[in-house]
């Protein structure tokens, strides 16, 4: 299953208080760019704990997909509205280890938060920035982290156009949840590049009637980039697709898989 929906927002014409749409919509994937897909797919596989998807361009954490365009990515996630994403291990110096008998770059090394848990950054061959901590309570693919010139208005945004739930990763980080993936955004001074063809490409929800759902994301003052139409995809899913642009440039998806 995959899906495609751009959305381009007005951010001030978000309607403050109306009904979100949201609680029917689940966090579905994440669309990364590499040189080589096939590539890009076992990096994930080996070093992420993903499992094959039966595609020969995506790869599976959890209940999310990881899909990826194969051409070269115009600029690494930093300095986009998505900075990075993570994914917790039981144990990460032992994950640590295995990135640096690899070769995996190490961005940062690991160290502990004040008891709570333990992380770590490290960068794939194609420029996405990772975060890898140790949570117990949260295991496998853990989290979106986005960057925002207005954090709180951001996280309205989300909340207002696609739900989840509100809650702070550890007391330390306010943001939303959506089953088991975090959503987080860190204020950001100065510009921020558009994700569109950056290392990470986009976000991706899913509803179950995108067609119902479109109608009331427009409502609130959302344009969309690609209108919701039919798609059938490599493994020969029908579905449909659809994009929107969020805050700071943040390309998003949106699908209606086949039921």
């Amino acid at each position: 299953m995959t899906r495609k929906l751009f959305v381009l927002v007005a951010l001030t014409a978000w309607v403050a208080g109306a009904p979100a749409i949201a609680g029917a919509a689940d966090y579905h994937h994440i669309h990364l760019v590499a040189t080589s897909a096939a590539e890009a797919k076992e990096w994930y596989m080996t070093h992420m704990g993903c499992t094959d998807y039966g595609r020969h361009n995506a790869c599976a954490a959890g209940d999310t997909l990881i899909i990826f365009f194969e051409r070269e990515p115009t600029g690494p996630s930093v300095g986009s509205g998505v900075d990075h994403i993570g994914f917790s291990f039981p144990d990460l110096a032992a994950k640590m280890a295995s990135y640096e008998a690899a070769g995996v770059k190490i961005l940062e090394p690991m160290r502990e938060i004040d008891g709570l848990f333990k992380l770590a950054f490290v960068e794939d061959p194609w420029g996405t920035k990772i975060e890898v901590v140790e949570d117990t309570e949260w295991l496998g693919f853990h989290h979106l982290h986005l960057r925002s010139t207005d954090r709180t208005a951001a996280l309205d945004w989300y909340e207002n156009i696609f739900g989840g739930e509100r809650d702070s990763l550890k007391g330390r980080i306010a943001g939303l949840r959506y089953g088991t993936v975090w959503l987080l955004v860190s204020q950001h001074e100065g510009e921020l590049a558009p994700t569109d063809g950056r290392a990470f490409d986009h976000l991706g929800w899913q509803f179950p009637d995108l067609r119902a759902a479109a109608e009331e994301i427009r409502g609130k003052g959302v344009e969309f980039t690609m209108e919701p139409r039919p798609f059938t995809n490599p493994l020969g899913e029908d579905m449909l697709i659809s994009f929107v642009v969020g805050p700071d440039g943040v390309r998003i998806e949106i699908v209606q898989p086949r039921a």
